[in-house]
């Protein structure tokens, strides 16, 4: 599943090549996503300017002087951007034409993504409004981190993944930060010291910052090849390293399941 790595880097991506450019069409060759493609869009949008291309949380918005179009690439979408004229495959089912000749093209095999339109302010849409912050934002530090935890007994690091609380800690980062902080995944989060929420919050902005570099390098992919970022996968420390030596003190990797997710950890490290 893309995660806000994947998603900031696709914002990066696409922008400099939407914002500024106006719409010449759009073109839904399957209506039903994980809602429905909102009727008439093509005439919402025809001869409309981007405006800019942003992201909250793990949904890309693209804004306008009358509203927003608010992406999401669900479990396995991508976007990219393609020549207008560019035959369709079987997954490939929504373009926003642009007047540049190119087209963003979503290709989503799961159809668990979304194309949705609003004219009010997208922060405020029913699928944004109750999320927690951005954890590269100024917001999410040591002090909101330790008020939040506070007489919350589940796992820290279901805790930390809960998008409520804050945005965009996915499964395998989540494992990653927990591993830097040197917290035991399963360690109730209200048991957490302000020093280890600091040491947590520092350690979530790393390990996404750093994910977000990493897919930084293969920028040019969005114009051309797969739409499909570089992964985190070579710098990952734990996770999917079950019965490998830990990297900083030896000992064995572990893996357990927290709800349906596997955790990675070492049983030294993280206390």
């Amino acid at each position: 599943m893309p995660e806000l790595p994947e998603v900031e880097t696709t914002r990066r991506g696409i922008a400099p090549h939407l914002t500024g450019h106006a719409v010449v069409d759009v073109i839904v060759r399957h209506p039903q996503l994980r809602w429905p493609v909102p009727r008439g869009l093509a005439g919402k949008l025809r001869g409309c300017v981007v405006q800019a291309v942003e992201r909250r949380a793990k949904y890309l918005l693209l804004r306008f002087a009358h509203g927003t179009l608010i992406l999401h690439l669900g479990m396995s979408g991508s976007l990219r951007l393609v020549d207008a004229n560019a035959p369709a495959g079987k997954h490939e089912h929504f373009d926003l034409v642009l007047d540049s000749g190119r087209a963003l093209r979503l290709t989503d095999p799961r159809r668990f993504g979304a194309v949705l339109w609003t004219k009010d302010e997208p922060t405020q849409h029913e699928l944004l409004r109750d999320l927690g912050p951005e954890p590269l934002g100024d917001e999410f530090d040591a002090a909101y981190l330790y008020r939040a935890t506070r007489k919350r007994k589940a796992a820290i690091k279901q805790f930390i993944m809960d998008s409520k609380i804050v945005v965009g800690v996915g499964n395998i980062y989540a494992s990653e930060a927990l591993f830097r902080a040197g917290i035991h995944p399963s360690r109730a989060a209200g048991t957490l010291s302000q020093e280890r929420c600091a040491r947590l919050v520092v350690a979530i902005k790393e390990v996404l910052r750093e994910a977000i570099r990493q897919g930084g390098t293969t920028l040019r992919d969005f114009t051309g090849g797969d739409g499909k970022p570089g992964y985190f996968a070579q710098q990952l420390r734990v996770y999917g390293r079950a019965g490998e030596p830990c990297p900083a003190c030896g000992a064995t990797i572990k893996q357990m399941r927290h709800g349906q997710r596997s955790t990675y950890y070492c049983p030294r490290c993280q206390r």
